[in-house]
């Protein structure tokens, strides 16, 4: 858990989206005036809409969504976790906001689903990591 505390929101963004199926496409590398590197969307698609052509791999990777900030953005590394395992990825959570102390009889108490419910964007990222990376 202290690893994903100790990352940054560009790092956990980068992890997530390999996770995730993201990569890089280089293109023309052999050609130095042609060559750029691009972000591409799972099914291996640039994703022009975060900025397109890049100098570099590492400004590439930083178009990638915003899943520790963007409501949006996490709840579709949310719904990645839930389909893969969503117990895991529940029990992820409840570690993340301090609900994990909250379960009686194997189901959460109205406090623990509380603190489930008003989790932050980089909450719902860190327990998509924790259950998206035990995963694979």
């Amino acid at each position: 858990m202290t690893q994903i505390k100790d990352k940054t929101d560009q790092q956990l963004n980068r992890a997530l989206a390999e996770l995730m199926g993201y990569t890089i496409y280089h293109y023309d590398k052999d050609v130095a005036e042609r060559c750029y590197f691009e972000l591409t969307d799972p099914d291996g698609y640039p994703e022009i809409v975060f900025g397109g052509e890049r100098n570099t791999e590492l400004e590439a990777w930083a178009d990638v969504p915003n899943y520790c900030n963007d409501p949006a953005a996490s709840l579709e590394v949310q719904t990645a976790a839930c389909k893969e395992r969503f117990y895991w990825y529940i029990q992820a959570l409840s570690k993340v906001v301090g609900a994990d102390g909250y379960w009686d009889s194997g189901a959460l108490d109205y406090e623990g689903i509380t603190l489930l419910l008003t989790a932050s964007p980089r909450e719902w990222a860190e327990a998509a990591y924790i259950t998206l990376s035990s995963a694979k």
